[in-house]
């Protein structure tokens, strides 16, 4: 152990009590940022993507946006298809005997109760700005791939240029800007915030669905929205053709939806809705660490992709619902969802307009809000989300998931790279005199030259990434454990929390840190890596040390780090927020999901 002790020739300016160098905070920025203004996140650059646009094939690409007037043709061609149809007898026998509506069990209620008109706008409120951060979050990564890979070329959808041939293109650059009425937030790269809207949200939504569903099934409307019988299917289709003649189905929501109605109620509350929350928790590391045989088909890319695909069903429905109430008897249909009334009085348009001034409020207020008290979004957030978070947190993650031909073919790039003479200098020499710091709340503090750590037990993993901004990749992570370090120090028991130090200045300047609970240090997949896929660690990807924690997001992984120190609360570290990200771009030091 002497060749691993503290090194005692060290200038007196930089001892600290007991004799060992001081931690490396007095680099930090302390400064507590609180709001989203022209300085933030280094002043990021506005970076507009291009049109929506899908894969066709191996590398053509089609436009979107083309949708709307091919969309328009079909729909004109597909009007005057129905209405010669609708002349030809057989259909004329087939409209009669399926007139588009299903007949309900004799004991189905009659009417809306009351607390329907409160789903509807709890719901339509809540959708506002679920939809609005989760378009936030997507912009972040604005590519779709069907692979936990994401390479290239590779991806399905994207909203933003090729990938360039800049090796050291990162991620982060990769980030695209939204309008501010569009986006929850617009600006580039506000993820962190984004996502404190979105999971917020997302668990008083799902606390409301909890109490739709007992809703539903102890006051009997589930027969309303459920399909019991096989004449459902040519009746939707009767009513669909009705619609499309322009002949509309005759509107009896009071009593009973239609059958095209039904499925469309049946597919929003039955499917897309769980389906919400399904691939939103395929989404999270922890649970794919956990539940590996399903993480294993169901990966994070196909979950991501699928996620897309119940916001546009959302996104759909609503704009087709609201049109047909709108268009097929407005008033009526507004007493029916609002008043729990059946006639053609104004009470229910009333309400209906009242709480669409709530909405449009909520609409444009949250932005501005958002930038202003951005600590506050973060704060309700975590208050919302946060007990979830540490519950999926401590999950100890076991290796043997992936195997070397799981390793994907690329690996993004990630961060704000260091540019000091000091690191400069130390990768000059290939870091032969590097020497890792690790101090604090241990019982021997110690400094490694790279060699040293080499020397230790070494430990390897293939693992899956994920990065906070949607992307992933499985590699093969060369290094020593997390274990072994802490064998080597002995935290003592007030230490509850690791901080680790990087060479990398973040974009506001400082330097990057993050804190990470100790206890997730003992995890057999949290280590150091200094190897990627069976060589050193590159520039790019962190060299010469970096942190793998398989149950967290990327940007908590530390990539050059140059220190580790144990301590017992990080409220004096930094900002205080427990990392550069959540010091400066308000992100959760816990974002486990």
């Amino acid at each position: 152990m002497d060749s691993l002790s503290v090194d005692q020739n060290i200038p007196a300016a930089d001892i600290g009590a007991g004799g060992t160098r001081r931690s490396f905070r007095e680099e930090l920025d302390t400064k507590r940022y609180h709001v989203v203004d022209d300085h933030w996140a280094g002043r990021v650059p506005a970076q507009y993507g291009v049109a929506p646009r899908v894969r066709i094939g191996q590398g053509k690409w089609f436009n979107l946006l083309w949708l709307i007037p091919i969309g328009l043709v079909l729909l004109i061609t597909a009007i005057a298809i129905a209405q010669g149809l609708r002349e030809i007898p057989a259909v004329q026998d087939f409209l009669s005997r399926y007139p588009g509506e299903s007949a309900l069990p004799a004991n189905a209620p009659v009417g809306l109760p009351a607390w329907v008109g409160w789903q509807h706008f709890l719901n339509l409120f809540m959708m506002v700005f679920i939809i609005r951060s989760g378009v936030s979050i997507m912009a972040d990564h604005p590519r779709f791939y069907w692979t936990r890979h994401s390479t290239p070329g590779k991806d399905w959808f994207r909203m933003q240029k090729p990938v360039p041939s800049d090796p050291l293109y990162t991620a982060k650059e990769d980030s695209i800007t939204l309008p501010d009425g569009v986006g929850l937030p617009g600006r580039r790269h506000s993820i962190g915030l984004a996502r404190w809207w979105h999971l917020g949200v997302d668990t008083v939504w799902l606390l409301n669905g909890v109490l739709f569903f007992v809703l539903i099934f102890t006051t009997g409307q589930w027969m309303r929205l459920v399909p019991l019988r096989w004449d459902v299917i040519p009746n939707a289709a009767s009513a669909a053709l009705q619609y499309l003649s322009l002949d509309w189905p005759v509107e009896n929501g009071w009593t009973n939806y239609n059958s095209l109605q039904l499925i469309a109620y049946f597919i929003t509350v039955f499917i897309a809705a769980p389906l919400a929350l399904i691939t939103g928790l395929g989404m999270s590391p922890a649970l794919s660490t956990r539940f590996r045989r399903v993480s294993t088909i169901f990966n994070i890319q196909v979950a991501r992709s699928l996620h897309f695909f119940v916001l546009c069903w959302f996104v759909m429905f609503i704009v087709v619902h609201v049109t047909l109430v709108m268009t097929t008897g407005a008033l009526r249909n507004l007493n029916h969802m609002y008043a729990s009334q059946d006639n053609d009085s104004w009470v229910g348009f009333g309400i209906f307009a009242a709480s669409m001034v709530l909405v449009v409020v909520g609409w444009l207020a949250a932005t501005p809000f958002t930038y202003r008290h951005p600590r506050t979004v973060q704060k309700v957030g975590f208050a919302l989300i946060g007990r979830a978070e540490r519950l999926f947190e401590h999950i100890d993650s076991k290796p043997g998931q992936y195997t070397e031909k799981d390793i994907s073919p690329y690996f993004w790039h990630n961060g704000k790279y260091p540019d000091s003479e000091e690191y400069q200098t130390l990768q000059a020499g290939n870091f032969a005199d590097y020497t890792l710091r690790v101090n604090g709340l241990v019982e021997n503090p110690v400094e490694l030259t790279l060699a040293q750590v080499k020397a230790l037990t070494y430990h390897d993993q293939i693992t899956q990434h994920f990065c906070i901004q949607g992307w992933s990749g499985v590699a093969k992570w060369g290094g020593v454990s997390m274990q072994t370090i802490l064998d080597l120090v002995q935290p003592k028991p007030e230490a509850k929390w690791v901080i680790f130090y990087s060479f990398a200045d973040g974009p506001d300047g400082g330097a990057y840190y993050d804190a990470q609970p100790i206890e997730q240090m003992s995890y057999k997949l949290t280590m150091l890596a200094y190897d990627l896929n069976g060589e050193t660690v590159s520039f790019g990807h962190g060299a010469p040390l970096r942190l793998r924690n398989e149950t967290q997001v990327g940007f908590k992984m530390v990539k050059w780090i140059k220190g580790i120190e144990f301590v017992e609360d990080f409220s004096e570290i930094g900002a205080g927020f427990g990392g550069y990200h959540n010091d400066h771009e308000f992100f959760g030091y816990r974002q486990a999901i």
